[in-house]
């Protein structure tokens, strides 16, 4: 037996199966970090946060976003091109592929940077700028070529980061207006023309010679230095040496002349004599040295005179030496050696 279906038991039905579609569609939930624009007949109502959200179905709707990003399909970057109605606000890094860069020294350079962006304000980054990922990367483009323009390429190298910085400040202000913060920007490669990148390995190895070769010699000009500070200072010393020894020489003989002069007298007789004596004794001791530097010596004529002095002066008192220990040894003695001389003296003449 088949029971009768009641209109109205199908009018209840319906109206509970679209009651349970509104509550399905108009439920939201938003998860952290998350957000939804939401408009009402079209126009801007309100903003979703994280949560749990009801929404009228067919009346409010969620405003999507459109985003680009980057696949790295081998060596090559693919854009893929989504609309998200959940706006993300967590930093988000896009790598956009290498870009022809030409310097101020005219080199075509690569660069493949990495562009650190934040969504602060949705309601902005939806309604401001048609393309909001687009925007930026063009902008990040544009700027990176404004200011890689203005560098020589050995600047480029060395100043990454003031490249960095320079279009990280030069895209503040353009993309806050869309509701955009830019975190950071980091140039990650810089790819040159394999005929420039030869020129400069070249440049760098004759840099390295030059360095080495300054090197070299700065410390042949340092060795040089110290080894003629070392010979002047020896010379110092030595002539010091010889001035000391020169003077204790001199000394030594002035106080022998005195002691012999004192044994003998000090008469102007004796005095020549004694003096006789010492310069025939230097003479005797340079004629080794004159035969050696010669084949002949010449003796002079006076030389026979001063060696006779020296003969006699033998006679007469032995060497000066001898003299000079007799009159140490005793007054007395030196008295008669003094009075033998003289006598002996006068007998020759």
């Amino acid at each position: 037996m088949e029971l009768p279906v009641s209109p109205g038991l199908i009018l209840s039905l319906i109206v509970v199966v679209i009651g349970i579609l509104i509550i399905a569609k108009g439920l939201v939930i938003v998860r952290q970090s998350e957000v939804m624009v939401i408009e009402r007949l079209g126009s801007f109502n309100r903003l979703l946060e994280s949560g749990i959200n009801i929404i009228i179905p067919f009346i409010e709707q969620p405003r999507a976003i459109t985003m680009i990003r980057y696949r790295k399909m081998g060596e090559d970057y693919q854009a893929v091109t989504n609309d998200e109605t959940r706006i993300d606000r967590r930093e988000t890094v896009m790598d956009f592929p290498g870009q022809p860069v030409v310097t101020t020294d005219n080199v075509t350079v690569t660069i493949n940077g990495a562009l650190y962006y934040q969504i602060i304000d949705p309601k902005r980054a939806v309604y401001e700028v048609a393309n909001m990922s687009q925007a930026v990367e063009v902008l990040a483009k544009t700027t990176l070529r404004s200011v890689v323009g203005k560098m020589e390429l050995d600047k480029l190298f060395e100043s990454r980061a003031e490249v960095n910085n320079s279009i990280q400040a030069a895209m503040e202000e353009p993309a806050s207006k869309w509701g955009v913060k830019i975190s950071r920007v980091e140039v990650q490669d810089i790819a040159m023309p394999e005929e420039v990148e030869t020129a400069m390995r070249l440049q760098m190895a004759a840099e390295r010679k030059r360095r080495a070769t300054v090197t070299e010699a700065e410390g042949e000009k340092s060795a040089a230095i110290a080894k003629a500070q070392g010979q002047r200072e020896a010379s110092i010393l030595n002539a010091e040496g010889d001035k000391q020894s020169a003077i204790l020489r001199a000394q030594g003989e002035q106080e022998s002349i005195k002691l012999v002069l004192n044994a003998i007298g000090d008469s102007e007789e004796n005095k020549r004599t004694v003096v006789g004596y010492l310069l025939g004794q230097s003479y005797i001791k340079s004629l080794p040295t004159m035969a050696q530097e010669g084949e002949r010596v010449f003796v002079p004529y006076e030389s026979s005179a001063l060696l006779g002095s020296m003969g006699m002066f033998r006679e007469m008192a032995g060497s000066p030496e001898d003299t000079v220990s007799r009159h140490l040894r005793s007054d007395d003695s030196q008295s008669s050696l003094r009075s033998g001389m003289v006598g002996g003296a006068g007998g020759s003449a």
